[in-house]
């Protein structure tokens, strides 16, 4: 099938297309608003400030949640902040200078006109925040508060010491269940979607189980807004919770929705590192540390099993500041991730698994006292402390590289429309904002950027620039989709009676650990196609049976099941983010080719034949996915080598 990638980008200067296109949108009237449902999957910060603010508009909205309740989406766990060009601490922030460094940071691999919206409708989102309750961090004076974050030279992060995500999750859930309340949001906990209903080439509802009886339901609706994160879960351990995945994504994908740039993964350098085999994830040490902690390891490899306090300052390798002096402990993930993989490599890794590296207070704590420290970071400190009982006080935290962020995600158009019409793709599941890397805190601003001041408008134009045919749960095409879901469950019942040599577990960790050797931080044209053959086995076993216990078949909670219907997902997306990573033969932000580094060993692009968005097509075959492209254009950002020294 020919696909013209076409972004849809309003014309003009880039700083008047978002109110361009608001002022040339269709409208759909008040009255005929409350004639609409619409689908929103996905109950986080994008999702849940979707369903508010398209209920408050008058849509009948109803909201899938896969949990029992939305305050347990994985958008809580956000620690450090949210980005905002508000300039508030006069030292040469603007609207241009957060889209300039959001592209730069992204190795120039994002849409212009997406970033440039985001930088924009940044400002507005702090003010609903506030409006919302949300406890900022504050001044003295009493005005809000703002620190520094990875990749800029300004402060603009806002935070709520360290549960920046759980405090903007309770103001996004307040105002949803303000419209439950006034009944134009309808919430369905315990649903899983299971697969995406397509009429007369238009996404119209969607096949969903539920959790506790394994009942098959069918929602109908004019529009569909996926909003269900990313994908990190494939490398089985990462920063993201154990029930994030992504089946929703993926069933819209081999509904026909194309999947772009999928090899765009993010490691976050400042994680508590891999302690056994028991963990089925990892945790997560703010990004905001890196502002008062200095990270370092040994110069020589005879130190690295001395305490860290019995290390005198001159044997000490502050690496970051050394190799990057402008920026220092403050470069971009991608780049303080790499750097802490080399010094390990080199044999100078701390810790038990002499894979980890120092993050240290003990200039903070000399400069400004304890007290401050405990008031800025006093919750990270006593997570770290409770997970690893060392003090980080009095004794260097140890951190690690772990998978923490997808930057790519389901192809979307400016409007955040994918190729299929009446599909929105919301936050971290659509692949818009960030290209190759996301700078710290701007997971928070997209999600809710897009979910507050993006699809209220983007939907309403969709909605209002058509007539839509009358559809309900009787169609065929509901009838073909809830059949295909029930002959997918009875495959995997089958296939259990089956047994195998391994539990769907195993096979999970497996391809976890295929993932992290072969597709994680460094990538190579050897290592990615051995990631392919090692996937495909995998898979293969899978299909062949395994282990797992279903007692009542699928009529029944059971979290196995649910975890073998993600592994069969995760396993047909791993070969593709593999396959992706094999064609893109350049470096940009956090995709690494090993065979395309400068000589000091950072990423060089190839923006001749790489300034695009992969965008993949399933094409009934995972091994064989079809390619399109969409070629980035850039005017007001030109792309030069990314340097932070």
């Amino acid at each position: 099938m020919d696909i013209k990638l076409d972004a849809k980008s309003p014309q003009g200067p880039i700083e008047n297309r978002w109110a361009k296109f608001k002022g040339e949108m269709k409208l759909v009237s008040p009255a005929n608003k409350r004639k609409h449902t619409v689908i929103v999957v996905g109950t986080g910060l994008a999702g849940g400030a979707a369903a508010a603010s398209l209920g408050e508009q008058g849509y009948q909205v109803k909201s899938f949640c896969i949990s029992d309740s939305p305050r347990r989406a994985h958008s809580i766990a956000a620690q450090g902040g949210i980005n905002a060009a508000k300039g508030y601490m006069n030292d040469g922030d603007s609207v241009y200078r957060l889209f300039y460094e959001t592209v730069k940071g992204g190795d120039y691999r994002s849409r212009e006109s997406n970033v440039h919206r985001l930088a924009e409708v940044s400002r507005d989102i702090i003010d609903q925040s506030v409006a919302a309750g949300v406890p900022f961090a504050r001044e003295y004076s009493g005005e809000l508060a703002n620190r520094s974050f990875g990749g800029t030279q300004v402060s603009r992060t806002f935070y709520a010491r360290g549960q920046t995500g759980q405090q903007l999750l309770i103001g996004a859930y307040q105002a949803m269940m303000r419209q439950v309340d006034e009944g134009t949001v309808k919430m369905h906990t315990f649903r899983e979607m299971l697969d995406l209903v397509i009429v007369d080439g238009k996404a119209r509802g969607i096949i969903v189980r539920n959790l506790l009886t394994g009942e098959i339901e069918r929602h109908v609706a004019d529009a569909v807004v996926l909003a269900t994160g990313g994908y990190g879960r494939v490398f089985f351990l990462s920063t993201n919770a154990f029930n994030s995945n992504c089946t929703a994504a993926w069933r819209a994908h081999k509904r026909g929705a194309l999947f772009g740039n999928p090899c765009f993964t993010q490691i976050h350098p400042t994680c508590i590192p891999v302690s056994g085999d028991h963990q089925s994830k990892l945790t997560l040490m703010s990004e905001s540390l890196r502002n008062d902690g200095r990270v370092w390891v040994p110069k020589k490899k005879e130190d690295c099993g001395k305490h860290p306090n019995e290390i005198k300052d001159e044997d000490r390798d502050y690496y970051l500041e050394r190799r990057y002096p402008t920026f220092g402990n403050l470069v971009p993930r991608d780049v303080a991730s790499r750097a802490a993989k080399v010094v390990c490599d080199e044999g100078r890794g701390v810790g038990e698994s002499k894979r980890a590296v120092y993050l240290d207070f003990r200039d903070a704590i000399k400069r400004v006292g304890e007290n401050v420290i405990r008031e800025k970071y006093g919750n990270l400190f006593d997570m770290y402390h409770e997970i690893t009982n060392e003090n980080p006080y009095q004794v260097p935290m140890r951190i690690y590289p772990a998978v923490h962020y997808t930057m790519g995600g389901l192809w979307v158009d400016y409007s955040l429309m994918s190729n299929i019409p009446g599909l929105f793709v919301l936050g971290e599941a659509n692949f818009s904002d960030h290209g190759a890397n996301r700078l710290g805190a701007s997971a928070l601003m997209q999600g809710l950027a897009d979910g507050y001041f993006v699809i209220p408008y983007t939907l309403t134009n969709y909605l209002g620039s058509g007539k839509l045919e009358k559809v309900d749960v009787g169609h065929d095409a509901f009838a073909k989709a809830e059949g295909d879901t029930n002959k997918r469950l009875e495959s995997i019942v089958a296939r259990a009676k089956v047994g195998g040599a391994r539990t769907v577990l195993e096979i999970y960790r497996d391809l976890g650990t295929t993932m992290w050797e072969y597709v994680g931080m460094e990538r190579t044209d050897a290592g990615l196609k051995t990631a392919i053959t090692k996937i495909q086995a995998l898979r293969k076993e899978f299909a062949a049976g395994f282990k797992l216990v279903l007692p009542n078949g699928v009529k029944e909670r059971n979290q196995l099941l649910e975890v073998a219907l993600r592994v069969e997902d995760f396993l047909e997306l791993g070969e593709l983010m593999a396959i992706d990573a094999l064609d893109r033969r350049e470096s940009c932000g956090g995709h690494f080719r090993a065979e395309s580094q400068t000589e000091d060993g950072e990423a060089k692009r190839d923006d001749e034949n790489f300034a695009h968005v992969s965008a993949w097509q399933y094409t009934g075959d995972p091994s064989k996915p079809a390619l399109h492209k969409e070629k980035l254009v850039f005017e007001y950002v030109h792309p030069t080598t990314r340097s932070y020294k």
